[in-house]
């Protein structure tokens, strides 16, 4: 599928993760400090940046992996596209899983190091309950629906600024604030801070993801059942002469 080398591939997915999560922490840091006492603002603050950080990261990473930041991306474009031959294989999905969750770990480092906190200060801000877990079901689907539509209908050049603003939209129309992605989810467990999750809550929000990407593919197949065709073109297609 992929003229470009692994290492090559998961060095972008690993640094691609990483600025995404270290924007939305980040961001999330120095919307308490500008807006102590408004979290609606403080939402927005984090939101917005973390939309228009995502667009230009597809932007700057997608032509060497194809900019999935996201195992449940990276999932759904194997098994998609395993039978046409067109998906990742099975060992670039396992190793894009492990660089997308070290780079959001990494991510969540640099931002806390940034704002002068500790290192690693794990997260005790829980996020346990049904209707949170049922925010990232939908979030996960939704997120999957665009992005496979986007590349079946062939308007790749679009994608950027299209999971951005799917992104920073879902902030706000899910109870869980749209996470969306077990490795930033892993990720945002270690700051202590606006947007991190308690570890204790991780586990659930993960299932919650795995059960939206399953969801999600069975309602793409349903929709465009030769969406797998164009798993090479997730999230953007990667260039052959990079």
């Amino acid at each position: 599928m992929h003229q470009i080398t692994l290492w090559r591939r998961l060095l972008a997915e690993f640094l691609g993760t990483a600025l995404l999560v270290t924007a939305v922490v980040g961001s999330g840091i120095m919307a308490t400090r500008l807006s102590p006492n408004d979290v609606g603002l403080q939402l927005l603050e984090n939101s917005v940046a973390t939309a228009f950080a995502l667009g230009t990261l597809i932007l700057t990473f997608g032509p060497v992996s194809g900019a999935h930041f996201n195992p449940v991306v990276s999932a759904a474009d194997w098994f998609l596209g395993r039978r046409t031959g067109t998906g990742l294989k099975i060992k670039d999905l396992t190793g894009y899983a492990v660089a997308q969750t070290l780079g959001a770990i990494t991510g969540s480092i640099l931002a806390n190091l940034m704002f002068d906190l500790a290192p690693v200060t794990m997260s005790t801000k829980d996020r346990t309950a049904g209707n949170l877990w049922l925010g990232e079901i939908v979030a996960v689907v939704g997120l999957l629906l665009l992005i496979f539509a986007i590349s079946r209908s062939g308007r790749a050049s679009v994608a950027p600024a299209a999971v951005g603003a799917y992104i920073g939209a879902a902030y706000w129309f899910t109870s869980s604030t749209s996470f969306a992605n077990p490795a930033v989810t892993i990720g945002r467990a270690f700051t202590d801070t606006f947007a991190g999750i308690a570890p204790a809550s991780v586990p659930g929000f993960v299932t919650a993801q795995v059960v939206g990407l399953i969801i999600g593919v069975g309602v793409l197949l349903a929709l465009y059942p030769t969406a797998g065709d164009t798993a090479d073109k997730v999230v953007v297609e990667p260039s052959r002469t990079v």
